[in-house]
């Protein structure tokens, strides 16, 4: 059965959005979505999640775990990879503008398809390393899913921030060690606990921002 038409998976997605807050209406861009990775993960590996199932939670509601929390404005999406949370957080949030950056040449060209296929006019592909991204304070937040510790990401993006910009850094059980090995001028703005639906794990938004 084609993912994107599974009444399994549409009803499971459907109650994940409900409980998120975000309207139903999502669902079928995000199955067009989680179709499409699902066809490509078969050759390019992609992920190592290859149930499609599985993937509505540990994907596509855990990436979206966090839109109630993130600013408005452009937002950088580093290390991206399949799209994560970035796709899913551009679809729920068309108003905003969202940069998928990614180094990786497969998984770039899999984030243009997606792009293209999906329509998606908010968002763009970065085939860059975050390091050599030529956007310096460009961006009002970026996000990194499972990408580096907090004082990483900070030396590779924080750069890319506006002056008033946030990293909102998603986490498992709160980073304490990571926290503390700060580089001077960051501070932990804020730490959100998140419940993604269907996914039985400690989920937490750390928010840094300039001290």
């Amino acid at each position: 059965m084609d993912v994107s038409t599974d009444p399994a998976l549409r009803d499971e997605l459907h109650r994940g959005l409900a409980t998120l807050g975000l309207a139903a209406a999502l669902a079928a861009p995000l199955l067009a979505y989680l179709a499409l990775l699902d066809r490509w993960n078969r050759t390019y590996n992609l992920t190592a999640i290859r149930d499609p199932r599985e993937m509505v939670a540990r994907h596509l509601l855990d990436s979206l775990a966090m839109h109630a929390s993130t600013p408005g404005g452009r937002l950088a999406d580093l290390g991206t990879g399949a799209g994560l949370p970035g796709i899913p957080l551009a679809i729920a949030q068309p108003q905003r503008q969202v940069t998928l950056v990614e180094s990786n040449g497969k998984k770039a060209r899999f984030l243009r398809e997606a792009v293209r296929t999906l329509a998606l006019g908010n968002a763009q592909v970065a085939q860059s390393r975050i390091e050599a991204l030529d956007a310096g304070g460009q961006f009002d937040a970026i996000t990194a899913r499972a990408l580096a510790t907090l004082p990483l990401i900070i030396e590779l993006g924080g750069r890319l921030l506006a002056p008033h910009g946030r990293l909102l850094a998603m986490k498992g059980a709160i980073p304490e060690a990571e926290i503390a090995a700060l580089p001077a001028g960051w501070r932990v703005e804020r730490i959100e606990p998140l419940v993604v639906p269907g996914l039985d794990a400690e989920r937490h938004l750390v928010v840094v921002c300039r001290a």
